[in-house]
């Protein structure tokens, strides 16, 4: 495999993340055989609400577990999740600059079906690249090496439950935080909402 570094995939995953994809000048190599983690940005992504900081978690079928390859993970639509995500998503960035200008972009993923978490979430990410202006060269592992070699491994790195010590992002205008402060390394929507086609240089 050639040199480059190699990333889960998230959904509508945190600026951390897309800096990495940005500043890394080899390849993207994306984790499709990795066994499925909970409670990680792979179905959760956070957004600045009215009320501060907002988590949106993609449910996943039952027996979506430890032993489970994240490529093979179904999403349950038992709940109308989706609904709930673009009612959030529309109330947290209805005020902001470029939401009309994103708004008909996103719209469809939260009212068709996807069957896996793995697809959706690659869809979504060559979204929000492709309104970044990133075109990165993207591969995707064909088999799980837990100690790979010739490529940075960030696949437990990015974590919501652990702050980034090497993460430094500029400050941008977020619509509430003359309430709630700023609220750094929030999903790539928050900076694509408030700064348009600026987002890149934020990055």
């Amino acid at each position: 495999m050639q040199k480059g570094i190699l990333l889960p995939v998230f959904y509508l995953g945190p600026l951390e993340y897309y800096s990495k994809i940005k500043h890394h000048s080899d390849n993207i190599v994306l984790e499709a055989c990795e066994h499925y983690p909970k409670q990680t940005y792979r179905n959760r992504a956070s957004i600045h609400s009215a009320n501060g900081k907002l988590n949106l978690t993609v449910p996943v079928k039952s027996g979506a577990n430890v032993h489970t390859k994240m490529k093979d993970v179904r999403i349950s639509y038992d709940a109308n999740w989706q609904r709930l995500h673009w009612r959030s998503i529309q109330t947290s960035y209805r005020s902001s600059s470029f939401f009309e200008y994103y708004e008909d972009d996103f719209a469809p993923f939260f009212h068709k079906h996807t069957e896996f978490l793995f697809d959706f979430n690659i869809e979504l990410m060559e979204l929000c690249l492709k309104l970044l202006n990133l075109n990165p060269n993207i591969l995707y592992t064909t088999e799980y090496i837990k100690d790979i070699q010739d490529l940075e491994d960030y696949r437990q790195a990015i974590n919501p439950n652990t702050q980034p010590d090497t993460y430094n992002l500029k400050p941008y205008f977020q619509v509430f935080e003359e309430k709630n402060s700023f609220i750094p390394n929030l999903s790539i929507v928050d900076l694509l909402f408030n700064q348009g086609p600026q987002s890149k240089q934020f990055l």
